[in-house]
Order: C-alpha cells, then structure tokens, then sequence
C-alpha cells in the first residue's frame, strides 16, 4: 500500500509539473499588445489587443472595438462595434475536426469552405438579404510552409458572356508573424496574409475581364519593408502602397508593442 501511495505522489508531482510548464510556454509566448500607425500627414491611430493567456480577448482601435469568443480553443465569434455609429456586427465560425468550414455574418454574408486533399481550400462566398442568397464569388486557397501564398477567385455576378477573376499572389520574409501565437487565430481563413506564420513583403493583385476573345489584366503590387528585434518579431513596418481605412492607397507606417 505505501508503494502505492510513492508512485501516485510521484506521478502527482509529475503531472504538475508538466501542467506548470506548459502553462509557463504559453506566457512566454510572444503577444501583440499595441499597434500604432501613422499616415503620411502624421496622424497617428492605436489599436490595443488584450489577452486571458493565449486566447485574445478583445481587439480596440481608434473606429471598431471587436470581442472574442472561444470554445475548446477556437475562436468561435466576433462581435464588432463600429464606434462611429454605434452599430453592431456578429461573425460566427463553425468547424469541422479542427477546420473551418463556414464563416457567417448574420443578414451580411455566409462563407464556406472545402479542405482539399492536396492541402488547398476552396471556398464560396453568398451575399445574404432576408431570405435570398447571391454567390458573389467563389476561389481557392494555397497554402505553403504555414502561409497562404495565393488566393485565386472567379466573380459570380458577371452579366453572361463576360468574366472576371482575381489572383492575389503573396511573398513572405523568414521572420515572425506578431499573430501568430494568438490561440487559434492561424484558422480564420477569412483574415487572408495575416493568418501567415511569417509577413507578407509583397502582395501582387492580377485583375482579368475576359469579354469573348477579348482579355484585359491589370496588375497592382502592394510592398512593405519591416524593422525587426532581436527575436525576429517586427517593431515596425512602412508601405507607401497600404491600403488605407477609406479604401486609397498611400504611405502608412506600422509600428508593434508586444
């Protein structure tokens, strides 16, 4: 009997320790706490994220505040608050073995997605409006080395004998992704590059209409060049192609708080 009583102590201890030191990684993970960017006029705007652990809490900027949901560590819902209007917006995200497979604004929007064999995802977005539904488009995601290299879409709203598609190409440094380590975060597919374990450098854009025999591309390149600390997290970040809140494109430099 005292035999038995050493052996469950020790394993007891074990145990504990092994819980103590998994606890330990996770709060020496490296978290985002604060961004700050600023607009080529010098407007500065700060977001600040706060944690419970890994898991993110909520998100708070200068326009939106968004709070988080979890269930068995993933991120099941996001209520968004516009602090302009004071309008709220709810996103749930539903899984399928560890996989997400429908992102559902309600009255908004649904997306679904397919996990391919080959390691793709493809997906369908439909525009929702009371009880009607339009696919606006669907596309494919690739993936490669923990990031997304390319989503390809093909519009569904084009008047007959004409398409459109849109191919968004992505290159990445070797550094860290400040997002990264956020508890499930890596499964939004809907957040696009920032899902990525490392940071998107270049983002190209390849627009074709096709109209009969006729074809029309153009292409949009969006780059970014980083600062990086000592732990190959990035302190800062300046585009002079970001895209901005109100849809242009200007300069703009990020800088990360952990």
């Amino acid at each position: 009997m005292k035999k038995t009583k050493n052996i469950f102590w020790v394993l007891s201890i074990f145990l504990l320790t092994l819980y103590s030191c998994s606890n330990d990684n996770d709060d020496n993970l490296k978290l985002l706490k604060k961004v700050v960017e600023t607009s080529e006029n010098g407007t500065s705007e700060t977001t600040v994220y706060t944690y419970n652990g890994t898991e993110i809490v909520s998100i708070d900027g200068a326009e939106k505040h968004t709070d988080f949901t979890y269930t068995d560590g993933l991120i099941t819902k996001r209520v968004i608050l516009n602090k302009t209007n004071q309008l709220s917006e709810t996103i749930e995200y539903s899984y399928l073995v560890g996989k997400l497979v429908k992102v559902e604004s309600f009255g908004n929007y649904r997306i679904n997605y397919i996990h391919n064999t080959d390691k793709t995802v493809s997906y369908e977005r439909f525009r929702i409006s009371g009880n009607q539904q339009v696919k606006e488009f669907h596309g494919t995601l690739y993936f490669e080395n923990e990031n997304l290299i390319k989503n390809e879409r093909i519009l569904d709203t084009m008047p007959v004998g004409i398409t459109s598609s849109e191919s968004i190409a992505f290159d990445y440094d070797a550094k860290n992704n400040p997002l990264y380590n956020i508890l499930g975060y890596k499964n939004l597919l809907d957040h696009m590059e920032t899902i990525s374990s490392n940071n998107s450098l270049i983002n190209t854009v390849i627009a074709t209409t096709t109209n009969g025999d006729q074809a029309l591309s153009v292409a949009n390149f969006y780059k970014s060049s980083f600062k990086y600390d000592s732990e190959n997290y990035p302190t800062e970040r300046v585009s002079e192609t970001a895209i901005l809140a109100n849809g242009n494109t200007g300069y703009l430099k990020t800088e990360y708080f952990y």
